[in-house]
């Protein structure tokens, strides 16, 4: 294994994985960067990144700007003399200066078998949209949205019950293996960047809170994929009297009625097609809690109709 020079680009916990991999591989870690401090926690004090909290226990030198346009951040980039930069969730665009300034480039740990999924939120997406498996691409970065050449890439099954958190840690843990054997590949020249296929290209947009609101109109099917994607963030919900429940796990059931009809005392939910039963939800500052337990709190009369 060939000890490279390198930067490493990332902020959330899906890209600690990959920090860590690298560093017990004895990479010379040059920078790291990460986005700037955001505010979190009950007192909204700015908190790091996961990335730049892993880093700093590491003795690592940090940089957090809050933008990559400008020639003071394009040379001092330069300035590092990397083999690669290795780029995970990290939030910025990086302009052409900055991809072209490593020895053997600026390689993305993307959360699909790319060209599927591009984007943003790969992860939930392939699990909203029903798919079977996806996997970790390591992708030699263009200046197209994910469109860059392939350097590797493994599948992984997607279970029938699995979260977007579950899926979310196993992707991680492959995606921080996958860049290791990557560099070393390409540093040995047993690995060619290759150019991503035409046909299959999608594109799975950044989520919003909404994007969680469970639609009554919609089949059970699919409302079931969608709480099991959002699961835990940004978390599936729905309204009910004045209050906006989280609905943390929920499976298809037997049913059938107007949309939104409360059709049991188990909480089954008539959908467009079939019925959704939801098993645990969260009312909002409370622990979450099974249906028995929320309808012993929280009542609703049978066929009461949810929006």
């Amino acid at each position: 294994m060939s000890r490279l020079r390198l930067a490493f680009m990332g902020t959330p916990d899906f890209a600690v994985a990959s920090l860590a991999a690298l560093i017990a591989a004895g990479h010379d870690i040059a920078a790291v960067y990460s986005q700037p401090a955001r505010p979190a926690g009950r007192g909204h004090r700015p908190q790091p990144s996961p990335v730049q909290a892993l880093a700093a226990r590491h003795g690592l030198q940090v940089w957090t700007p809050a933008t990559l346009k400008g020639e003071e951040e394009h040379r001092r980039f330069a300035g590092l003399g990397l083999d690669a930069a290795v780029v995970v969730a990290y939030g910025l665009i990086l302009p052409k200066a900055l991809l072209e300034a490593p020895r053997l480039g600026c390689l993305n740990v993307h959360a699909s078998l790319l060209p599927r999924w591009r984007g943003a939120s790969p992860i939930q997406h392939a699990i909203l949209a029903g798919d079977r498996e996806t996997g970790i691409t390591i992708m030699r970065m263009d200046e197209g949205l994910d469109t860059g050449p392939i350097v590797l890439a493994e599948s992984l099954a997607i279970g029938p019950d699995e979260t977007g958190g579950g899926l979310h840690d196993r992707l991680a843990a492959l995606g921080a293996r996958l860049i290791v054997e990557g560099l070393d590949g390409l540093a040995a020249g047993k690995l060619v960047a290759r150019p991503q296929p035409v046909e299959g290209a999608c594109y799975a947009p950044k989520l919003t809170r909404n994007d969680g609101r469970l639609d009554w109109r919609r089949p059970a099917d699919e409302l079931a994929r969608r709480v099991r994607a959002f699961s835990p963030r940004p978390g599936a919900w729905c309204e009910a009297g004045r209050e906006r429940l989280r609905v943390l796990a929920a499976e298809p059931a037997a049913g059938n009625g107007p949309p939104g009809r409360l059709l049991d005392d188990r909480l089954t939910i008539a959908c467009g097609q079939g019925a959704l039963r939801l098993l645990e939800i969260q009312r909002p500052g409370r622990a979450a809690m099974g249906a028995e337990a929320f309808l012993r709190g929280y009542p609703l009369a049978i066929e009461t109709v949810l929006p």
